[in-house]
């Protein structure tokens, strides 16, 4: 059975599509490598570039110098097998391997041929590996001199990312990303207490909601008003996903409150006096008569909606603070603002990790306590600390994802490929995978994601089993198999990992990458799947 709750989540296909280029990972198939003008394929880096650092008469010095016993030292061992590899492909280009091994007409009738061409074979089998060593050496030390570029923070190239030498095996390459919280800019969120900004969030599925409620925080910050979380009977029933108490603590002060603690303190009589419409196109507020008609069933009464400036969804205007409060300030006591999940507002202060609020957390949206304790139990069960978290989304995908340039649905072969790629460097015991696809790719994607000849498990969340303890908590408090509880604890597991490979244009992939930036857990090998490749097959459009 296919527990994964994230389908419901991106039905709504064309609003759960967002630009890549909103927000960028920090990849060196992204913005370094635009930058040094380094071709996308790591293949083509030249195999014996890392001969140039050597001096023929020092290498001769260093070896000569070695005593027998230092052959065994872990140093010694690291500079042997970085030299080993680089001295044999150098014989092996330099070399005419075909006038060495076939000499022309003069084919041997001796017995012995059968031996000496299968010696032949496996020496030309050694010569292959060595070279695909050293392509993933070349990979490694590129990795490394794009590391600066990637974080955008530094202009040195943090030599950490070399690894360990006294274990080559190990190292930090998929390291937690430096997010320099200390650095945030952000201002205080004062509210006055008896003025209220109403929630209106319509367009897409659950994660574009918590989108949108995270900038509805930023405007009632601006405004200085408390937040009003929308009606389970209006939008998703939030306290279910969310501790809503938890952002009044990081802020200690109440800056948000519930529709019922709304609704009592208004003792039922609720009114919008200001109904403002960020968005004025295709329709105001986003809004239609059925969510009209959902309010006016929780008992909300309103004005006529009106249009700030004639802002179109499918272009919005870049926006500043100043614009939002000459546009939005009001004396009303209560206002509603919809639907701004598309607002271009101060991207840059709004996307930084925390937020743009001042607060004493990591984040102010974020799971549940009950959400959070489950995965971190079925991680204690079934993951480890080193896991690759994998939002590999394919329903109703194919169609929307050819409709872009490039396209972001990828053949199963190219996706294991690159997926490869990530785990050969992020070294997972396993990869977890989040997914609506049918079992007959995901058997496929299995069957094809192999790191040294070994298959990495894919492990998925499993049907309900009473002998299995790790979802007692949400069987407890009656929330089990909750479509949306489900999506957020998909979501808190691959936050959680120790790398994350995210779909580009879901927000689903976009809500994981705020909290790991939050967190603190984005590691450098962060990546949407395939970055930086198009497919290598894409379907005619109808």
């Amino acid at each position: 059975m296919n527990r994964l709750s994230s389908s419901s989540e991106d039905d709504d296909d064309r609003q759960n599509l967002i630009d890549q280029n909103d927000r960028k990972l920090p990849t060196p198939r992204s913005t370094a490598a635009a930058a040094f003008h380094i071709a996308d394929d790591y293949d083509d880096i030249d195999s014996n570039s890392n001969n140039r650092s050597y001096n023929h008469h020092q290498l001769r010095r260093r070896f000569s110098s070695l005593k027998l016993g230092d052959l065994f030292n872990k140093r010694s061992f690291v500079v042997l097998a970085i030299f080993v590899p680089t001295f044999v492909i150098i014989l092996f280009f330099v070399t005419d391997i075909k006038a060495l091994l076939f000499t022309s007409g003069n084919f041997s009738s001796s017995p012995y041929d059968s031996a000496s061409g299968k010696l032949r074979e496996s020496e030309l089998r050694a010569l292959y590996l060595l070279k695909q060593q050293q392509i993933s050496i070349n990979r490694d030390i590129q990795q490394v001199l794009l590391s600066a570029h990637r974080t955008g923070n530094s202009t040195e190239p943090d030599f950490r990312d070399f690894g360990d030498f006294e274990n080559p095996t190990l190292g930090d390459r998929c390291r937690a990303v430096d997010q320099q919280f200390s650095q945030r800019r952000t201002i205080e969120w004062k509210p006055n207490s008896n003025k209220y900004l109403f929630a209106i969030c319509v367009s897409g599925q659950m994660s574009n909601h918590l989108i949108c409620l995270e900038k509805h925080m930023f405007f009632a910050a601006l405004l200085n008003r408390v937040l009003v979380i929308p009606s389970h009977k209006v939008d998703y029933q939030f306290s279910r996903v969310l501790d809503i108490e938890h952002i009044n603590k990081c802020l200690g002060r109440t800056v948000v409150v519930t529709f019922e603690e709304f609704a009592e303190k208004k003792k039922n009589h609720i009114h919008i006096d200001k109904f403002i419409c960020y968005f004025a196109h295709p329709k105001p507020c986003y809004v239609d008569n059925e969510h009209v008609k959902k309010l006016k069933g929780a008992g909300v009464s309103m004005n006529k909606l009106e249009s700030a400036w004639a802002e179109d969804v499918k272009k919005p205007t870049k926006r500043t603070v100043q614009d939002v409060q000459s546009k939005f300030s009001s004396n009303d006591d209560v206002i509603a603002i919809g639907d701004v999940f598309f607002a271009d507002l101060e991207q840059e202060w709004v996307m930084q990790p925390g937020g743009p609020l001042a607060h004493k957390c990591k984040t102010l949206i974020e799971p549940s306590r009950l959400i959070m304790l489950t995965a971190q139990r079925f991680i204690q069960t079934f993951l480890g600390k080193n896991f690759v978290a994998l939002h590999f989304r394919r329903h109703g995908f194919l169609k929307f994802c050819n409709n872009k340039q490039p396209s972001c649905f990828y053949p199963i072969p190219q996706a294991a490929d690159c997926i490869t790629r990530v785990a050969q460097r992020a070294n997972p015991a396993v990869i977890y995978l989040s997914t609506d696809a049918a079992e007959s790719e995901t058997g496929l994607l299995q069957s094809l994601v192999v790191v040294n000849g070994k298959t990495v498990p894919l492990v998925k969340r499993p049907a309900r089993n009473s002998a299995e303890k790790w979802d007692a908590l949400l069987y407890r408090h009656g929330i089990e198999g909750d479509a949306q509880v489900e999506a957020m604890l998909d979501k808190t597991i691959c936050a959680m990992s120790s790398v994350f490979i995210g779909a580009s244009g879901s927000t689903f992939t976009e809500d994981i990458l705020r909290l790991r930036k939050d967190w603190g857990s984005a590691s450098l090998c962060d990546e949407y799947l395939c970055q930086g490749e198009d497919p290598n097959f894409i379907a005619e459009n109808e």
